[in-house]
């Protein structure tokens, strides 16, 4: 029997991992490069809420709908090339956001991050999973993830903070700055981003069904396993965007807690969701990843039932929170590996940007939907159903997770 091919060296993994990670750090703190900003938009161009509410579900709907296309073009172009102009689009939209003087102006502002905020997913897991082993793979996801909040996290504090000392017209082009930094970044690193040779060609033994081999570049949506990716990615985003937007006047409601302590308990969350994302990615080495999935998602719905139905103690709000956010986070690096699963099942390694691009369109499409379907039940003043609905949306992210470990062929990783 021939000898395997070598495992790239760890310092190759290690580069490509950390520039992955910082460029999606980068990709998430544009997510937030408008929300800082509302109070001194609204005030200087007389905005309602509603009104600066819908610049960030443009950017959503841009991001979604582009994300589903931008994975052909990694597939087409290769990633480094793509997340070039991923970068571009952010640079564009933080110097516009510098000089813009109307609502339009912010429009477009919001369009063009958005723009940019696409091709991260599909660019991000082509590089990853064609220049890392196997091996590491579940490390690499933990800190892809990892890096997003990261991002998240420092955004408020960035903008905000220039903003309150310089104006916001200055935090624009601060963020202006760490764009083009990163693409400055991109371009100097790109040799570890190219393509190895022959990632870009279909595997000819793979085939879907009784269809024969796969050769159309449309293929993947006949898979079951990919839409149940989707359905996934739609669900548990959907629940996460309920939580990010109403945890603290839930939690005000529910069990009195004060405005600073709900946004502490939401802190918490995500603080929780980091740490679990940590460890997920050794517990995801073990494979079987639909049953770790399972049983981190089904402990969180657990956790969030008991919120929303024990009469707990304020001190108890926080560390329960906290696990919630720990067992999300858990799920995360074996979701991505079961997306990995489902893409090199049956496509091969050319099909990484299509799968990773219109599976994550999920994501930004649960993003859009969680204030829109969970809104009416706060106006309500129905708090309890909207946690009971978010761990009915976990509940059926672990149906759907299941579905697509059935339905997926075992991987070659």
């Amino acid at each position: 029997m021939p000898p395997a091919a070598a495992s790239p060296p760890a310092r190759h993994d290690l580069e490509a991992i950390s520039l992955i990670g910082f460029v999606h750090g980068v990709s998430h703190f544009f997510h937030l490069l408008l929300p800082p900003l509302f109070p001194w938009l609204m005030k200087d161009f007389g905005l309602s809420f509603t009104g600066i509410g819908a610049t960030m579900t443009i950017f959503f709907v841009v991001s979604g709908c582009g994300q589903a296309l931008a994975g052909f073009l990694v597939d087409r172009f290769g990633a480094a090339q793509v997340l070039g102009a991923g970068i571009g689009c952010f640079l564009l939209a933080a110097l516009l956001l510098s000089v813009v003087d109307d609502y339009t102006g912010l429009t477009l502002v919001a369009a063009l991050a958005g723009l940019g905020n696409s091709v991260f997913h599909p660019a991000d897991f082509t590089v990853l999973n064609r220049q890392v082993s196997p091996p590491r793979l579940g490390h690499a996801f933990s800190i892809h993830g990892l890096s997003g909040n990261l991002g998240w996290a420092l955004a408020p504090v960035f903008m905000t903070g220039i903003a309150a000392t310089l104006g916001w017209r200055s935090a624009a082009l601060a963020a202006a700055l760490l764009a083009a930094l990163a693409l400055l970044l991109l371009f100097w690193c790109r040799r570890s981003l190219a393509d190895p040779p022959g990632s870009d060609q279909a595997d000819p033994a793979v085939e879907l069904g009784q269809a024969g081999t796969v050769n159309s570049p449309f293929a993947f949506l006949q898979s079951g396993a990919v839409w149940m990716c989707f359905a996934f990615f739609l669900l548990i985003t959907t629940a996460f965007g309920a939580i990010q937007n109403f945890a603290t006047p839930i939690l005000q409601q529910l069990h009195g807690l004060s405005l600073a302590a709900g946004a502490s308990a939401l802190s918490a969350y995500l603080v929780g969701g980091a740490a679990g994302i940590l460890s997920g990615g050794f517990l995801a080495r073990r494979g079987a990843h639909e049953r770790l999935i399972a049983a981190a998602l089904g402990t969180a719905a657990l956790l969030v039932v008991a919120l929303a139905t024990l009469p707990l103690p304020q001190w108890a709000v926080l560390p329960l929170m906290t696990g919630i956010g720990y067992c999300t986070g858990i799920a995360g690096p074996s979701r991505d590996l079961l997306v990995r699963r489902a893409a090199t099942s049956r496509f091969g390694q050319a099909a990484y940007g299509r799968v990773y691009g219109f599976v994550y369109s999920g994501l930004d499409a649960g993003l859009a939907l969680a204030p829109i379907a969970f809104g009416a039940f706060m106006d309500g003043g129905r708090f309890t159903a909207v946690l009971i609905g978010i761990a009915v949306l976990q509940g059926l992210a672990i149906l759907t997770a299941w579905r697509v470990g059935g339905t997926a062929l075992p991987a070659d990783a």
